[in-house]
């Protein structure tokens, strides 16, 4: 058995989606431990995975709140780059530590997020095996395809492709810092040269939540590119939350679920846009906020039309039961949304939301609408479209076939262990090779 190191961005959703695949690493007896800066270790509630806290002397206990605040609401252009100076810093740390972490935990291969270069880097300076997953939107790039962060709709016309190459010029330029740091650490590391996180991807295996159907029409995905599904926990455990909040829903009305994700989950003003939105077409509204909101606030929500508000609720059954769901497009509440065929109005803030509400809108799926400039009304007419046409749920139901065909977080699994098994052939195979 192998004990796996698990590298991510100090995001709750990244650490939740990678936490259910260790989940199922643990239960066919590997050991495995995230390691990063010491309030990460929060992420991980279930006792059997470990957690290994490096860089407090430049990412001390307490530090990571503002980083936190500074990446849902940069704000300004000057906000932004202290947001992709947080990420070149975070990508400097573990770096810098990681190695001396790796060799007294004794890892024998690391799993990497797409979204945080070092966890390649420092594996392929190693020589240790790695596996790249995407718990958003693949970064991996190709001619013709807009980037994960950019609001486009999909189109092959010269027009589009050069708004594409354009807008991708631009990300590039603003990325500097952290290109600067991928650059640095790289040489550091005596690898070959590099400078973006597409450029740090698993020649192994890498594996993506989504599945292929959801993305704009991909022609360049490496051969040892697999379309997974959701990653979500395969069994309980002891240190599994409580989060099973489903409230009494009334028939003969529409019952329509909100989330903005846990970085979003204050954003009061939006979530009351939403809840006179329902309040207008006599829809029922459940709204989690993730523990963004007081109790006082929670009230002030429930005074502007909604019918139920928690910190977290059970998303998987309550979109089974929800008419449609109003989110920020985050990749965890999506394929949810997608899996259980409800209707989705997508309003992006943030990171790679604008490029999923694109494909939301792409596929058929669902509609999008601005966070910031959306009123009540138009955010009524866009759910009234949802709850009335047909086409929305049709289109959904061939989606939601792909993801219960995708083999989710065991094919995951599947994947590394065959990886690992491999050493330095890229894993190139479909789910039925893999028994």
């Amino acid at each position: 058995m192998a004990h796996f190191g698990v590298v991510a961005p100090a995001f709750y959703s990244h650490f939740s989606a990678l936490g259910a695949l260790a989940g199922e690493l643990v239960q066919r007896g590997h050991r495995v431990s995230f390691v990063h800066r010491p309030d990460a270790r929060a992420y991980v509630a279930d006792p059997r995975i470990g957690f290994h806290a490096v860089g407090a002397a430049t990412h001390p206990p307490g530090s990571l709140d503002a980083v936190l605040r500074r990446a849902a609401n940069p704000g300004s252009p000057l906000g932004l780059r202290r947001v992709i100076l947080d990420m070149a810093g975070s990508t400097d740390m573990l770096c810098r530590e990681l190695p001396r972490a790796i060799d007294a935990l004794g890892i024998d291969a690391l799993i990497a997020d797409q979204m945080e270069a070092a966890g390649a880097l420092v594996a392929e300076g190693l020589g240790l095996p790695f596996v790249s997953v995407a718990c958003a939107l693949p970064v991996n790039r190709e001619p013709g395809i807009p980037l994960p962060v950019m609001p486009f709709d999909y189109a092959e016309d010269e027009r589009a492709r050069a708004i594409y190459e354009g807008s991708t010029r631009v990300y590039d330029w603003m990325m500097t810092p952290h290109r600067r740091s991928i650059e640095a650490n790289a040489r550091r590391l005596g690898l070959p040269a590099r400078d973006a996180l597409h450029d740090c991807l698993s020649p192994l295996a890498q594996v993506s939540q989504t599945v292929a159907a959801f993305d704009f029409p991909r022609r360049a995905l490496p051969p040892h590119f697999h379309h997974v599904g959701p990653l979500r926990p395969t069994g309980a455990h002891p240190g599994s939350a409580n989060r099973h909040f489903m409230p009494a829903i009334a028939a003969g009305k529409p019952f329509v679920f909100a989330s903005l994700g846990t970085m979003q989950g204050g954003r009061l003003a939006l979530f009351k846009r939403i809840a006179r939105a329902c309040r207008a077409l006599d829809a029922q509204l459940l709204v989690a906020h993730c523990g963004g909101l007081d109790a006082q606030q929670e009230r002030a929500l429930e005074a502007a039309g909604a019918t139920w508000v928690c910190g977290f609720a059970n998303q998987q059954a309550v979109l089974e039961r929800a008419d449609a769901v109003v989110s920020h497009a985050g990749s965890n509440t999506i394929m949810d949304a997608i899996a259980a065929r409800t209707p989705i109005l997508a309003l992006p803030i943030a990171f790679d939301q604008p490029g999923t509400a694109a494909r939301i809108v792409h596929t058929g799926i669902g509609l999008k609408a601005s966070a910031r400039l959306s009123g009540s009304a138009r955010l009524a007419r866009l759910l009234r479209r949802l709850l009335d046409e047909d086409g929305f749920r049709t289109r959904l139901d061939a989606m939601a076939e792909s993801v219960a065909s995708a083999g989710g977080t065991v094919r995951a699994a599947d994947i590394i262990e065959a990886a690992l098994q491999r050493g330095r052939r890229p894993l190139a195979m479909d789910a039925a090779s893999l028994g």
